[in-house]
């Protein structure tokens, strides 16, 4: 593992100048990967989809379906009970059931709002940037200066340091969810 300097740019060109800069500052190709990191929950890194198992924002949700479901079914078969001599027999049943979906759709109530820091601490509001990023991999100090300068020359955004293993132009242990540490 060795440190990470990377850099984001929008257009592939700007990548194709940063590359020939870095080659030029004294970096082998074989040290710098560049690639397109999407939008945040659009890395597909779960076969149905998504960077999660579960929603961030519904962590609580299966626990409020179930609560608003229960209340919903008791309150309506009260209801349902009460008007019995008006809707015959079917009429807890159909008090139950109007209620326990009327109670699953209030549930939602507990689901986080946009931006809202998660229950354990973990407020993810700055996520990685998309757009086209190109990093190289340091061998020391020195190098470090160097690509800071070449990227910084060529107008890179979001500059951030991090650590991994590029090996023949691949950040292998890239995490597309792992939060930027920027250099300023």
């Amino acid at each position: 593992m060795s440190r990470i300097i990377a850099g984001h740019f929008q257009l592939q060109q700007q990548i194709d100048a940063a590359r020939a800069a870095l080659n030029q500052a004294g970096f082998p190709d074989s040290r710098i990967s560049a690639f397109f990191v999407n939008q945040p929950g659009q890395h597909d890194l779960h076969a149905l989809g998504g960077d999660r198992d579960t929603s961030p924002g519904a962590r609580e949700t299966p626990e409020g379906v179930v609560e608003g479901v229960a209340v919903g079914a008791a309150v309506g078969a009260g209801i349902g009970a009460a008007t019995t001599l008006a809707t015959g027999p079917l009429g807890p049943v159909v008090g139950a059931l109007v209620g326990a979906h009327v109670g699953s759709l209030y549930s939602f109530n507990k689901m986080k709002e946009a931006g809202e820091p998660e229950g354990n601490g973990e407020n993810r509001s700055q996520p990685r940037h998309p757009g086209m990023l190109i990093a190289v991999a340091l061998g020391g100090l020195d190098e470090r200066e160097r690509a800071l300068e070449a990227l910084h020359r060529l107008g890179a955004e979001h500059i951030e340091e991090a650590e991994g293993t590029i090996a023949n132009g691949d950040w292998h242990d890239f995490d597309p969810l792992s939060i930027p540490v920027l250099v300023a």
